[in-house]
């Protein structure tokens, strides 16, 4: 009887997929670890309030952006094994520093610089891609993904118990628990990042990764798409000011975190910045389009355009619902009793409950990516799944309703009473959660179809798209209740179909049996990098 391949550790490509996934995992695992234990760290540190959680949610996925494209220009240079290995490892200072911080501004840059870490993402794309051929990088690349994303389910589900249980508990450390449960997830990141160096080989075969020498703005295929790659590069950009906009009004001992002229500099940096990728992208792009781009080598860019929609859509909602449905779920639910009359809505319970939302990661996007291989459709899949995503979370938007105003803020009680609506609670999250997260299969199995040799660039535009979608929706989440909250990410969902079903084209020969390795790369014309 044969073996299950996805068992079959006889096989390199499998226990590369394995060790890949795991890394991802605990990337996952650090990058959310402040949302479980947010009320917890409230009741702990007095001067720490609701707003500051709020700025620190959406500071924990800016830098990503400009992470991910960083990452995406240094593993075309030196591999996944020595990258992936070295951001796990850099990473767990920041995670140590944010886990002893005793100042808002200590625990804002901490987090500023840890939420690097969800770069990782991007790395393991390119990583699997080099050892799973087209007709099965669908499932591969779903599988790496659905298990590398629980790992913020896990974080919900045992740091506030890690935390409260073990080591205040347990170990006596009282209200400092929570500090030595995000040190002990910090471990773990720099004790597997220590690992993986030693664990995987970058391709088949234990060939040699040869890396580019210089890296360059994404090659197009035409004028327009030329226009349409510069307008989509200016959110990456956009998304920092944003950020820089909400942070900036935030007030400390009564004055802005960032004064206004400070701010204004920054503005000017970022367009600085914007106008240079301009410029290198003209400088690249013109005399390839003078001379005339041959048709082999010709791609639709406005497939880049609808993926990079798609993932602002599905894992931008999902960042920021993570980031925020424990506190959901404990607010929402906070005056449910039980049948001895004890509160049932905890810290631990309300992060269990919000973890199936990314607890379903480990069949539904390994789902979407089996389902993209297997209805020969790629683009009708993608449709069908951000249609579901809509009605997810318009149902979500439904389990709570508008409660009283107390003390000038806008309560939540459930949509209706009795222990039957938190199930269902839990079910539509589910519901939604399946349709999210399967998109985000979907998406990636679309990816290394468009282009081949440019797998890295569309991958890591699309992934900071991710982190762009998750900044705008947390910055709204900081000005609105959870429930328009949730009718916007839904709106976001139903643009982003409209904008696919026009623009998405179906990949051509992306059911090939034909093995997708990235060795030997004409370090001339292939410079594959991510720039903004």
């Amino acid at each position: 009887m044969r073996k299950p391949e996805l068992i079959d550790f006889s096989q390199e490509r499998i226990r590369v997929l394995h060790f890949t996934w795991i890394a991802f995992f605990i990337t996952f695992y650090v990058w959310f670890n402040m949302a479980p234990l947010a009320t917890t760290m409230l009741k702990s540190m007095g001067w720490l309030t609701k707003e500051h959680i709020k700025v620190l949610a959406i500071c924990n996925v800016a830098l990503t952006i400009p992470a991910r494209i960083v990452i995406g220009a240094l593993i075309d240079k030196y591999g996944s094994r020595i990258v992936f290995s070295g951001l796990m490892i850099v990473m767990a200072v920041p995670a140590f520093v944010f886990a002893f911080g005793d100042s808002f501004i200590q625990m804002l840059i901490s987090r500023l610089v840890l939420g690097s870490i969800g770069a990782g993402f991007v790395i393991g794309i390119r990583m699997v891609s080099q050892w799973f051929p087209p007709k099965m990088i669908g499932r591969a690349e779903g599988f790496y993904a659905g298990w590398g994303n629980f790992g913020a389910a896990w974080a919900a589900m045992t740091l506030p118990w890690i935390a409260i249980t073990v080591f205040g508990d347990w170990f006596g450390l009282g209200d400092d628990g929570w500090r030595w449960a995000l040190v002990f997830n910090g471990l773990m990141s720099l004790i597997y990042g220590i690992a993986y160096y030693f664990l995987v080989n970058d391709l088949p075969n234990r060939k040699k990764f040869k890396g580019v020498k210089k890296t360059e703005p994404m090659t197009v295929s035409s004028y327009g798409d030329l226009v349409q790659y510069l307008i989509w590069s200016i959110p990456l950009v956009g998304a920092m000011a944003i950020l820089a906009w909400r942070i900036g009004g935030i007030m400390v001992d009564g004055s802005p975190l960032i004064p206004p002229t400070v701010l204004n500099i920054i503005y000017i940096v970022l367009a600085a910045i914007y106008v240079a990728h301009v410029f290198k992208t003209l400088q690249v792009n013109l005399p390839i389009l003078r001379k005339g781009v041959p048709e082999s080598e010709k791609y639709h860019w406005g497939s880049v355009a609808a993926l990079n929609s798609t993932y602002f859509s599905n894992f931008g909602a999902e960042l920021a619902v993570v980031s925020m449905l424990p506190m959901f779920f404990e607010l929402t639910f906070r005056n449910m009793l039980g049948s001895d009359g004890s509160l049932i809505m905890t810290a631990t319970f309300a992060g269990i409950l919000a973890s199936s939302f990314s607890f379903v990661n480990l069949f539904a996007r390994p789902l979407g990516g089996l389902l993209s291989d297997k209805m020969k459709n790629r683009k009708k899949t993608m449709l069908i799944y951000m249609f579901g995503i809509m009605i997810g979370f318009i149902g979500m938007a439904n389990i709570a309703a508008y409660g009283p105003i107390v003390d000038g803020a806008q309560t939540l009680v459930p949509m209706f009473d009795g222990m039957w609506w938190l199930v269902m609670a839990v079910v539509i999250t589910i519901f939604c959660s399946i349709f999210v997260q399967g998109a985000e299969g979907a998406t990636f199995a679309v990816i290394p179809m468009i282009k081949k040799k440019m797998t890295g660039q569309i991958a890591g535009m699309a992934g900071a798209y991710g982190n762009v979608g998750a900044v705008c929706y947390l910055v709204i989440y900081s000005m609105v209740d959870a429930i328009t909250f949730f009718y916007i990410i839904a709106s976001g969902a139903a643009l982003s179909f409209i904008y696919c079903f026009i623009f998405l084209r179906e990949p051509k020969d992306s059911f090939s049996e034909e093995l997708n390795q990235w060795d030997n790369i004409d370090e001339e014309s292939d410079t594959a990098t991510q720039t903004a």
